[in-house]
């Protein structure tokens, strides 16, 4: 039986906020199986419309893991990252509230309570979505140099971890679309980002859509 995203919650502490919400501890990844790469980089496709159905748990833990989760010994990960900074924050939010994805222990650290699905975009359709992805770089782990150049590098991991959540959804036959229209400044304050983190992009993943009659 498959858990949802409801179940399975382990308390655990964020350094990022105070929030009366359980953490969710998930479970192990799935590391073998889906559509070989060739296939599901033919069936790739941005969508723009969603079921509001639940994700199962599983899927989620495959989905993050899939993006950036750590894939050696050493604590390297799915994605390449510059410098192996690793400066790149996955926020999680859901029905229940928003997480932040701890790739080490592979669990959702609990953020805030209460949906804020609707600041994941400024498009309808992003609330339909049951889980939207919000991509933050931290610059305060990526060195003292000029601003622009260390700004530049964190887009560019960014873009390769939302890649690989867009290859991991072709795989299994999820709905997503990655946008950079966000209403940063609202969604920041309400994750309670600091002045070194920047919102580059966010990600809503789910079932597609019914087809309408």
């Amino acid at each position: 039986m498959k858990a949802s995203l409801l179940g399975l919650v382990l308390a655990v502490s964020s350094g990022f906020a105070q929030a009366p919400l359980p953490g969710i501890a998930l479970p192990a990844p799935h590391k073998t199986g889906g559509r070989p790469v060739m296939e599901a980089l033919a069936l790739r496709a941005t969508s723009r419309a969603f079921s509001p159905a639940e994700l199962p748990l599983q899927e989620l833990s495959d989905l993050l893991w899939a993006a950036f989760g750590i894939n050696r010994a050493d604590g390297k990960r799915t994605a390449p990252s510059a410098r192996n900074w690793q400066e790149t924050d996955i926020f999680v939010l859901i029905k229940a509230g928003a997480y932040r994805y701890d790739a080490k222990a592979h669990c959702l650290a609990p953020v805030v309570a209460g949906d804020i699905r609707g600041l994941g975009g400024v498009q309808a359709f992003v609330r339909d979505a049951p889980v939207t992805l919000i991509y933050v770089a931290d610059l305060s782990k990526t060195g003292s140099g000029p601003l622009e150049p260390r700004r530049e590098m964190a887009a560019m991991d960014t873009a390769f971890i939302a890649a690989n959540a867009c290859i991991y959804c072709a795989s299994e036959g999820l709905a997503t679309g990655v946008r950079a229209y966000v209403d940063k400044a609202a969604l920041g304050k309400k994750l309670g980002l600091g002045k070194d983190q920047a919102i580059l992009l966010a990600q809503s993943v789910g079932r597609p859509a019914p087809p309408k009659p």
